[in-house]
């Protein structure tokens, strides 16, 4: 079903670092995600870790990239040895314009992502219109072998760090 609830995200309020729960669902009593800003108020480069709270184990995470970010939204997938391997892109550079200089385009323009991994199938991850909560739609293709964990995390950080820049 396209309308599953895949992870439920609490961020911890006045934190200098973002310091996000990812939880099965709105209960908030299973959690299944740590995400942890490595620097202090970083929104142009930082870093996200991701961490399994069951075993404390770090599965990667993402990292804005700051001057590419500036038009056109993207960050990197890093592993657990802080080695980049992927990339997370907006869709179009003309959209993404539109986005960021035209009042209230994004609700004509919904963001759109794209998770791209070497040899692995393109993720999807589309942003839903809804003005008061953040959402965003994931398509995982058949095939696609990335641990879903990490594709939690990178659409919950989508979802905080966008969501505050528009």
């Amino acid at each position: 079903n396209q309308e599953d609830l895949i992870g439920y995200a609490k961020q911890k309020a006045l934190k200098l670092k973002e310091d996000i729960r990812v939880f099965s669902d709105d209960s908030e009593t299973h959690e299944i995600l740590k995400i942890k800003a490595r620097g202090v108020l970083d929104i142009w480069s930082q870093s996200y870790d991701f961490t399994d709270p069951n075993t404390g184990e770090n599965i990667g995470g993402v990292q804005r990239q700051g001057g590419k970010s500036l038009l056109q939204d993207s960050y990197s997938l890093y592993d657990s040895n802080n080695q980049k391997y992927g990339e997370i892109k907006e869709d179009s550079m003309m959209n993404a314009l539109i986005r960021r200089f035209v009042p209230f385009a994004k609700l004509a323009f919904p963001q759109v992502f794209s998770m791209n991994v070497q040899g692995q199938p393109s993720i999807t991850l589309t942003q839903k219109i809804n003005p008061i909560i953040q959402k965003l739609t994931v398509q995982i293709p058949d095939g696609n072998q990335l641990d879903r964990r990490v594709v939690l995390g990178a659409a919950m950080i989508l979802i905080t760090i966008e969501g505050k820049q528009n």
